[in-house]
């Protein structure tokens, strides 16, 4: 078994890790987008969800009640931004994994290719060789037996 046939279950199981990782990275982003979408949407619904208009008079349990609404939603944004930024967070993480493992990939098939590039220009060294000793037979068989 040669060098390079060594290195293809190694080859393997690095591309099976970084397909792996890139799957992670596919579930991350989806994930970040899930939470950016309920952040923009919590947005539009506070943003709808305007103070009472001016001019108009609340009883005062309506007031409050209004002022406590806004104020929870206020709290469900601060929570839904903490929760993008750390869906933002994970996801890089998993970037750089994906970077590190496309990297190692790389690297061992680079040394693939160059240890088959060797084994190549052995294996053409060596045919050479047959051949010119081959010619070489010949040339002396046909001095042995007389011919020009």
């Amino acid at each position: 078994m040669t060098r390079s046939q060594r290195l293809d279950p190694l080859l393997r199981v690095t591309q099976q890790r970084q397909d792996a990782v890139a799957r992670q990275l596919a579930e991350r982003d989806k994930a970040l987008n899930e939470q950016q979408q309920r952040l923009d949407l919590l947005k539009q619904y506070a943003d709808s969800y305007s103070p009472a208009p001016a001019g108009s008079t609340l009883a005062p349990a309506m007031l409050a009640n209004h002022v406590a609404f806004r104020a929870k939603l206020d709290v469900a944004l601060q929570q839904q931004a903490q929760a993008v930024d750390v869906s933002r967070q994970n996801r890089e993480i998993e970037r750089a994994r994906l970077l590190l493992a496309s990297r190692d990939n790389k690297v061992l098939e680079q040394l693939a290719a160059s240890y088959r590039s060797e084994e190549q220009r052995v294996a053409s060294q060596r045919e050479q060789r047959e051949l010119d000793d081959l010619g070489g037979r010949r040339v002396r068989a046909a001095r042995e037996a007389g011919e020009p």
